[in-house]
Formats: C-alpha cells, sequence, structure tokens
C-alpha cells in the first residue's frame, strides 16, 4: 500500500537527476513548479473564451475549438491527437437577437435566443399573451387564441428573496458535510417517463397550427440574467417557430401588461442558422505514452462544448482549460509514467453527457439500451440498462478523473463510494494541503462525464470544487465569461490534476475497483408471501 500511495515522489524521483534524490520532494516540486510558475492555463481559458467564445455542440465555435485544441496538443508533444466522432445531429448558431416592446411604451428587453430554433426572416411584430402549455391538457383552453401572437408559455414565478451570499467558498465546516456515503436501496431512483421529451415538439407543433408568430419563456434567474438553455427538443430535432428567453424581471412586466388587458406588444429580430453539413459530435483525444505498453491507462476529461450564451468560460472552458494544462505540465516537467495517460475534451455534455457515453461505449462497455434513443432519454435510461459487457478497454483503463464545476480551487474529491481508494487518495493529497485540498468524501456525485465511466466499473472521480458564484450566477448564462475564473485557483487545480495522473499511471497497482454492477433489487421490502401459504 505505501509503495501504491507514494508512487508520485517514488516515479519522479526515478527520472530524477541523481543529485536531486535526496530531496524527497524535488520531483514534486517540479509538478508543482510548472504548474504555478510556469502555468498556461489562464491563457488557455483566454483563448477559449474570449476568441472562440460559445461553443454549443456542433456550432461553428466547437469546430474552431476542435481544430485549436488538437493543435495545442500536439503542440507540447503528446501524441495520437485525434477526434473522435458520435451521431449528435443538426448544428445551429445565432449570429443577432433584438428583442423590444413596442407598446404600450418602447423599452429594449434581455433576452437570448432559444438553440435549434428558426429565426425570424426579419423583425417580426406580435401581441403577447400568456398562455402557460405546461401539458398537452391545456391547448384546448388556448385552441383558437393565439393567431399573430407571441405566446408566453411558461407561468411567471414569483421573485424570491436571496438567502446566501452569491460568492462563497467552503469552510472547513461546510466541506465536512460533504462526506458521507449514499446508501443505495435498490429503489431509490425515480420513475422515468420518456413521454417528457416528446412533448416539446407538440407544444411546438400546436402552437404552429393555431399561428403563433413565436414563443418565448422565462429566464429561471433574477437580475436580468439569461440562459439560452434549451433542452426542450431531443437531440436532433428542431423547432418550427422562433423561440427566446425572456430575462425574469422582463417577463413578469409582459405578463402582467397582458393579465391586465394592456395588450403589450413585441418585435424581435433574430438571425439563426443551421447546418446539416457534418451530423456529428466530435471528441477530442490525446496521449501521452507510457513506458510499459501492457500497463494500460489513466484518463482526465472535461467538456469542451457550452450552452449558446455567454463564452462557457465556467462552464466548462475552466475544466477544459485544466485537463489542458494538466498535460502541458506532465509533458513539460519531463515526468515518464508506467501507464499511458489519456486527456479528453468531450462534447455534447449539455444535451446528456453524449460524448462520453459515445467513448464508453465504443471502448469500454455496453449496456443493453434502446438503440433508438436518443439525448436525454438515452442518457436517463443507459444507467439502468443490465447486463453490462465489458469492452476492450474495460481491463486497461485503471482511472478516470473529471473536471467541471467551474473555476474554483480544488478541495478534495468525491470517492463515488469507492471507500478503498479513499486512505490512498488521502495521502496523494498530502503535498496539497496547503494550498486547501484536503477532502476526501465517500460521497457520490453526479451530472457529468465521470458518470457512465463510474456505472460499468471503472474507478472514475469528480474532484470537489469551491462553489464561487458558479452556481448563482454564472452557470449556463450571459454572464459566464472570462472574468468570472479564478486564476490562482485554476493554478491549482491543474496541478493536482497533473499529480494525481502520475500517481495513477505509476502506481503499481490500478486503484481499486468497485464491484461491477448488477441489476439492484430493494433492499427495504420484506420477502413476497408464498402463494402455497395462503
Amino acid at each position: 500500500m505505501r509503495r501504491t500511495v507514494l508512487a508520485l515522489t517514488a516515479a519522479l524521483l526515478a527520472s530524477a537527476p541523481i543529485a536531486a534524490q535526496t530531496i524527497q520532494t524535488s520531483a514534486t516540486d517540479r509538478v508543482i513548479d510548472q504548474g504555478t510558475n510556469h502555468s498556461e492555463v489562464m491563457r488557455i481559458a483566454q483563448y477559449l473564451t474570449d476568441v472562440i467564445g460559445a461553443r454549443l455542440t456542433n456550432s461553428p465555435g466547437i469546430r474552431r475549438a476542435e481544430d485549436w485544441t488538437q493543435a495545442k496538443f500536439r503542440e507540447w508533444g503528446l501524441v495520437n491527437v485525434h477526434k473522435e466522432g458520435f451521431e449528435f445531429g443538426r448544428g445551429w448558431s445565432n449570429e443577432k437577437l433584438a428583442v423590444r416592446m413596442v407598446a404600450p411604451r418602447p423599452l429594449q428587453l434581455i433576452a437570448a435566443p432559444l438553440p435549434w430554433t428558426p429565426g425570424t426572416s426579419g423583425a417580426i411584430t406580435g401581441e403577447v399573451v400568456l398562455a402557460p402549455l405546461a401539458d398537452e391538457a391545456a391547448f384546448a383552453q388556448y385552441k383558437g387564441k393565439l393567431k399573430g401572437k407571441v405566446v408566453l408559455i411558461t407561468e411567471p414565478k414569483d421573485i424570491e428573496d436571496p438567502t446566501e451570499a452569491p460568492f462563497k467558498r467552503w469552510s472547513v465546516e461546510e466541506l465536512a458535510k460533504r462526506d458521507f456515503y449514499d446508501l443505495p436501496n435498490g429503489d431509490g431512483e425515480r420513475p422515468f417517463n420518456p413521454a417528457r421529451y416528446t412533448f416539446a415538439g407538440k407544444r411546438d407543433a400546436f402552437l404552429k397550427a393555431e399561428g403563433a408568430i413565436g414563443y418565448a419563456i422565462m429566464s429561471s434567474r433574477n437580475g436580468k440574467l439569461v440562459h439560452g438553455q434549451n433542452s426542450q427538443f431531443q437531440v436532433g430535432q428542431s423547432g418550427t417557430l422562433p423561440g427566446i428567453e425572456i430575462a425574469a424581471e422582463d417577463y413578469r412586466r409582459l405578463a402582467r401588461l397582458a393579465k391586465m388587458g394592456a395588450k403589450p406588444t413585441l418585435e424581435i429580430d433574430a438571425v439563426n442558422r443551421f447546418d446539416d453539413s457534418d451530423t456529428k459530435g466530435y471528441n477530442i483525444l490525446a496521449d501521452i505514452p507510457g513506458t510499459d505498453p501492457k500497463a494500460g491507462y489513466v484518463m482526465a476529461g472535461a467538456h469542451l462544448d457550452s450552452w449558446a450564451m455567454g463564452d462557457g468560460a465556467a462552464d466548462n472552458a475552466a475544466g477544459s482549460a485544466m485537463v489542458m494544462e494538466a498535460a502541458r505540465i506532465i509533458r513539460a516537467s519531463g515526468i515518464k509514467t508506467k501507464r499511458a495517460i489519456r486527456f479528453a475534451l468531450w462534447a455534447g455534455e449539455e444535451q446528456g453527457l453524449l460524448g462520453s457515453m459515445a467513448y464508453v461505449e465504443a471502448h469500454i462497455a455496453k449496456r443493453p439500451v434502446d438503440p433508438s434513443a436518443g439525448g436525454i432519454v438515452r442518457y436517463m435510461t443507459w444507467s439502468r440498462a443490465f447486463p453490462i459487457t465489458p469492452g476492450p478497454d474495460h481491463g486497461k483503463l485503471a482511472a478516470y478523473f473529471n473536471l467541471d464545476n467551474g473555476s474554483g480551487k480544488i478541495r478534495g474529491i468525491y470517492a463515488q463510494g469507492n471507500t478503498a481508494v479513499m486512505p490512498i487518495f488521502e495521502q496523494w493529497f498530502t503535498p496539497f494541503h496547503t494550498m486547501g485540498a484536503t477532502m476526501v468524501s465517500a460521497r457520490r456525485t453526479g451530472s457529468t462525464d465521470h458518470v457512465f465511466f463510474d456505472a460499468v466499473g471503472i474507478p472514475a472521480f469528480q474532484f470537489i470544487q469551491d462553489p464561487l458564484d458558479y452556481g448563482s450566477r454564472v452557470h449556463h448564462t450571459d454572464v459566464d465569461t472570462f472574468d468570472h475564473l479564478k486564476a490562482d485557483d485554476m493554478r491549482q487545480g491543474a496541478t493536482i490534476l497533473a499529480a494525481f495522473l502520475i500517481n495513477a499511471a505509476n502506481s503499481d497497482q490500478p486503484l481499486p475497483r468497485a464491484p461491477l454492477a448488477t441489476a439492484p433489487t430493494p433492499a427495504d421490502q420484506f420477502y413476497p408471501f408464498p402463494e402455497s401459504a395462503h
């Protein structure tokens, strides 16, 4: 165990000059020196955000990011740099959106285009009507009332007073509360209803048939923040009517005016483009070779795609930049590892972890999901399908590490219920305690690209990061820009990721694995009463 836990120091010293081996921390310090004094993480992040900007999967932005990130990996000397495709659907981009109220008074509004909806083919003007369409039962109520209208299709929610500061770092006490074990009981998952994800298409068809000229939803945030996030349509499908999201304060005003009979009128001018020239999304992959071709590989990843508003900085140029910087640190430090190290920048994460799922299915393991299912439906059903059939890389991939919680400092790591790795990670964090990284939590966390690796038995982990203003302001919004990234935190994060990768790639044994999942059985119920006892 000790040899495994101290793999970083031992392996790094093996590649250091003989004179340097008298100082046990010199090799670790080489990683820290590269990650702090020679960091390029913010340069990477700035190019992804200020220069390229939003990176919606299959948009012009993500195509530019695919090319640029591959070029950087090659520049740093990584090998096998390539993109790996999976079927996604049509591309979409927005070039212009202007929304203003023209009656009962002129007023410029804050709004965002909804991806995969068409433009307006010039400015359109229509009276606003509030017609919440939460389900098909609501259609009858508004039949014959929407012709020529801009329809507010969501009920305006009352404003709520904030109860927490919008920017925060975990205190020691708060961090401690994140350490718990989620006890599964076999029946804890909520039932999944695929029909929920076909409703948007039915609503769009209803609005079109009724003669509406466009529709709007309300932003889920206050403070004039807008998202341009649109998970209404299944991946590969698009709407027939122009759709926009309106800032909460502006949306409520429109709803109040409509309710009082003031007949608010909107002018909308949206220029959106569809692109069907290449319907594949692409993951970017790059390797640092290991010294033992039979030892397998370890992996780090982050999703490169974003939603269409803002510049996709905290979500997730930050994680992508730290993954790329970890690759640069390892190459620049000259450290050799037994196992290869693979770096992945995923696509399609925002639509259901589609890129990482495609990689797992192609290389790691398969599950018997409905082949016709796509997008969020595939995401929701994948981990419920049994049995698991291991693929060619299942025994080769020794560990996967993920970054996708903004630019906050790494404070620890979630062990995903894999209790055997906890003492190992605790020692791996030892050199970084004074940088704030101390917590190894048994807790499981989800909703990002480690999920499907973990679901097929790969030791796969997401780091615990300081939240900053990720959840309160920037996540998926128009203010997700370079300004909100914290340089010191990202340098720390990239350095720790590089160290963890070297540890995992040089350990005598691969990290311990949890048992390969089988279909769960209810743990909190009585045995069924035998029929013969009646």
